[in-house]
């Protein structure tokens, strides 16, 4: 029985469709989905983001903002094939979240705004999709807008994208007076018109045949370059078929070597019937893309060389083939904790037992549920090319692989972005302070491109993410589920204080006397700067301390010298400027006196932190802040307003290479000016520009040190 089962699945997956939709902020995302679902019947009520509707933007801050900030997962059906379709956030701070989507989808649709082309969030996720390798299809969206132009927006397409366009239609009207468009393949028009929630076929209108038939021979000619069969076809025809081209066109859209280009205006509901015909026509099913690789035990998991002993795992698209699925998304609800699968391979049950392959242990899976946003289905099974959620599993994170345990496999997880922006965030009620810890655990598990830490020198609690938008998701996001007052703030920066003129000869004795044995320890101390360049002793150079004792004929014990160096390293604890950490100096122990009593390790540790207190006090110190390389890479057009950006925010520019059309740019700045900075960065360079950071060390705060003090 389980068997005729599966052979009815397995038939059934070329009718399976797994597909995201990507594209810059507001570009029309959303709408499309929602159109999608009303008009394959999984809604009965068209959304609208405005209206705060939408089945897609659930979530209360995405409604409030008007914008997409979590995936959201839905099913739909048309033409007798099943869709899971993923929505994507477009704003650029969540970009992890489509790197996530992006790793468990089969097939992309990229839209596009009539009036902008490509924006620049557009290119970032088209460069996502060609990483990992995912077909697409263009939606040229919002042709029914003033300046709206299809030949400029595929225009941009070729020219910022460098790929080849594959226009399908020729849009009927212009603007406001768009009505439908010509089916270049069918050579048929499809109106729209009248508010019917349904499109009306006809033949291509008088006025437009000429120009229809222009652009057919123009798609002929481009298919033809790029696939053999048709060029046969073209040579021996001098035209290609309906059928040949839509086969074509197929082949193409899955190698990558040409882009079908649909347009149409999602808010008015027009063009959204032919895009889902032309995701069923040429994106892949899950039986046409290649098998998932993986290794049994992580190492190097998903290269082309597999892991270090040379074993590769694959596994097919087969409900028959043991069980393996990614987890891509973790979420918390009122009712439990969410693990979205994408399956592979095999066929999981509902009470099934499952191994987290990297974590090395078993999980249960309670429920399988289909979702449908915020809403869901439960179901008893799911197998190779479904997109679900389980309830049940305890432990397992985003990127974790659930295999058969009987047949282990490790799967790449997806590439997490290192984070760029950071802010401190403290509980305003001490009483709430473990129900903060417990909220950013969760947070951090739901959301892995956030970086919770503990400042070691602060004590403060870090949060960091891909952008100020992101964090500020974040922190509303433990207010409103947990009902946190929250404090968001700068992180102090973690300043030093150093010793610019020492003194010599500084002599300190102390004397303690309270009954029973007293404290006595006598010691001469000279403290000077720490040249940059001196080599140090490992454990040494990184406290920026060198302790050494010149004292001769045993006037100070050898015991009593270690004790007074432990002395000065306390000392270096607190500053006298301002209480932070001290870095930078040598002090040299150079005479010193005993008593045969009274004298002790403790007497001497006590002594060497009061004189080194005092020889602080006594001496000029300055104080340094933290500075780190930023390395910029942004398009040579914006390459003037970062470099006076950066020269505002104190940075010193070392270098500046250009690089087919962008301009890499290295300067070192105070790390207190780059807080905003990313920020700033995509706004200068309309989004397309980005950097990193590492840190250097120290430099002299302007104003607080005697010019002409080199950094440390």
């Amino acid at each position: 029985m389980r068997t005729d089962l599966h052979r009815h699945i397995t038939d059934s997956l070329t009718g399976v469709r797994n597909l995201g939709i990507l594209a810059h902020v507001d570009a029309g995302k959303t709408t499309i989905t929602e159109r999608i679902l009303y008009v394959t019947g999984a809604t009965y009520k068209r959304g609208e983001v405005h209206d705060g509707t939408t089945v897609t933007d659930f979530d209360s801050q995405e409604r409030d903002r008007g914008i997409t900030i979590f995936a959201a997962a839905v099913s739909c059906a048309w033409d007798g094939h099943r869709i899971h379709l993923i929505d994507t956030p477009g704003h650029v701070d969540f970009s992890d979240e489509v790197e996530r989507s992006l790793r468990v989808l089969d097939g992309a649709i990229a839209v596009f705004d009539a009036v902008a082309g490509v924006e620049p969030q557009s290119e970032s996720v088209w460069r996502q999709a060609d990483r990992h390798g995912v077909p697409r299809i263009a939606f040229v969206n919002k042709l029914d807008r003033a300046g709206a132009d299809l030949d400029t927006a595929v225009a941009s397409i070729r020219e910022r994208l460098r790929v080849v366009p594959l226009v399908v239609q020729l849009p009927i009207g212009r603007e406001d007076g768009f009505t439908g468009v010509v089916d270049l393949l069918r050579m048929r028009s499809l109106v729209w018109a009248g508010g019917r929630d349904t499109f009306e076929e006809g033949p291509v209108p008088d006025a437009l045949l000429e120009e229809a038939h222009r652009r057919r021979r123009l798609l002929e000619e481009a298919v033809a370059e790029l696939h053999p069969v048709a060029l046969e076809e073209f040579c021996a025809e001098s035209a290609i078929s309906a059928p040949t081209l839509a086969t074509a066109l197929r082949d193409l859209t899955r190698t990558g070597e040409g882009v079908v280009v649909l347009c149409g205006s999602a808010y008015r509901d027009r063009g959204i019937e032919p895009l889902l015909d032309a995701v069923v026509a040429y994106l892949p099913s899950p039986l046409d893309v290649p098998p998932v690789r993986g290794t049994p035990d992580g190492s190097r998991a998903g290269t082309q060389d597999g892991s270090r002993n040379g074993t590769v795992l694959e596994r097919a698209a087969d409900p028959a083939a043991p069980f393996a699925a990614l987890v891509f998304k973790v979420s918390s609800t009122a009712t439990g904790r969410l693990s979205y699968l994408r399956v592979y391979s095999g066929t999981i049950l509902k009470g099934d037992t499952v191994l987290d392959a990297g974590a090395r242990r078993t999980e249960r899976i309670g429920r399988i549920l289909r979702v449908q946003a915020d809403r869901n289905t439960e179901v008893d099974r799911a197998v190779a090319g479904d997109i679900v959620a389980v309830v049940g599993l305890k432990a397992a994170r985003t990127g974790a692989t659930l295999c058969e345990p009987s047949a282990p496999l490790v799967l790449e997880p997806p590439v997490v972005a290192d984070p760029v922006v950071s802010v401190a965030v403290e509980a305003r009620r001490s009483v709430d302070s473990g129900r903060l810890a417990s909220a950013l655990a969760r947070l951090v598990e739901e959301d892995p491109s956030l970086v919770v830490r503990t400042d070691p020198e602060t004590g403060q609690t870090v949060l960091s993410g891909m952008g100020e938008l992101h964090l500020e998701v974040a922190v509303e996001k433990i207010r409103r589920a947990h009902g946190l007052d929250v404090g968001v703030g700068r992180p102090q920066v973690a300043y030093r204080e150093t010793v610019v003129r020492g003194v010599s000869g500084l002599l300190y004795r102390h004397v303690k006397q309270d009954g029973g044995a007293g404290q006595f320890a006598h010691v001469v101390l000279d403290v000077e700067p720490l040249e940059p360049l001196e080599p140090l002793d490992t454990a040494q150079d990184a406290a920026g301390f060198v302790f050494r004792s010149t004292v001769v004929g045993g006037r100070v014990p050898k015991e009593y010298v270690r004790a007074v160096e432990a002395g000065c390293r306390d000392a270096l604890a607190e500053g006298p400027l301002g209480g932070h950490p001290v870095t930078g100096l040598r002090v040299t122990l150079t005479d010193g006196a005993t008593h045969p009593k009274d004298s002790s390790e403790l007497a001497f540790r006590a002594a060497g932190r009061f004189a080194l207190r005092e020889a602080l006090r006594a001496g000029v110190m300055a104080l340094l802040e933290p500075v780190v390389e930023v390395t910029a890479t942004v398009p040579d057009d914006a390459a003037g307003g970062v470099l006076g950006d950066l020269a505002a925010r104190r940075g010193r520019v070392s270098g500046s290479t250009a690089r087919a059309g962008t301009v890499v740019i290295t300067a070192t700045v105070p790390l207190a000016e780059l807080f905003g900075y990313a920020t700033r960065l995509r706004s200068r360079t309309q989004g397309r520009g980005t950097f990193t950071t590492r840190a250097t060390g120290y430099a002299p705060v302007p104003g607080a040190v005697p010019d002409g003090m080199p950094p440390r």
